[in-house]
């Protein structure tokens, strides 16, 4: 059985490292995140300047999620975590991942998708998943990138806080398959 309890650990490569998600990182998540009202139409919550607050307390005060603060070079640019887990059947997902503008594209991400994915396995977890609102083309690509097989889509599948109910494209990674990338 995987180990839940193990997930919460710095984690790092290099110039990048993540580290559990905690009150300290308000500010620098929120400076992150600014100026980028646009992106928050993907995404469950909103990060933006009117909402970011309440979104920023409901995932730290989340005990379903395990979230975390992204950095490279120092700098906090970022999050991400795991979610949906689930020890006693071995499986969970990584998520709820943003990064700032001036980030995306740089090959962080792939990176720091690399660092979660060997710590879930190290955990015990044996099935790893991504779920990305069907219009976001571009996680879609930076998922399959990694090796994640696309498995279908969940249709009208989650409501997001404008309203619009997406639909979900689910992807996974098995244990074997990573380690015989």
């Amino acid at each position: 059985m995987a180990d839940r309890t193990a997930l919460p650990a710095r984690l790092a490569d290099g110039v990048v490292h993540v580290e559990p998600l905690v009150e300290d990182h308000r500010e620098g998540l929120r400076a992150a995140c600014s100026g980028d009202e646009d992106f928050w139409t993907l995404y469950p919550r909103s990060f933006g300047a009117g909402q970011f607050d309440a979104s920023f307390d409901g995932i730290i005060n989340d005990a379903a999620r395990v979230p975390f603060a992204l950095f490279a070079g120092g700098v906090l640019i970022g999050m991400s975590g795991y979610l949906n887990i689930d020890a006693d059947s071995d499986g969970l997902e990584i998520g709820g991942t943003y990064l700032s503008r001036a980030t995306r594209g740089t090959g962080l991400n792939a990176r720091f998708k690399r660092l979660f994915i060997d710590h879930a396995l190290a955990c015990g977890f044996q099935r790893i998943e991504f779920r990305v609102d069907a219009r976001n083309e571009r996680s879609q690509a930076a998922v399959l990138k990694l090796g994640a097989v696309r498995e279908g889509v969940l249709r009208r599948h989650k409501k997001l806080w404008t309203g619009f109910v997406r639909d979900t494209v689910c992807f996974s990674i098995l244990a074997e398959e990573w380690r015989a990338r």
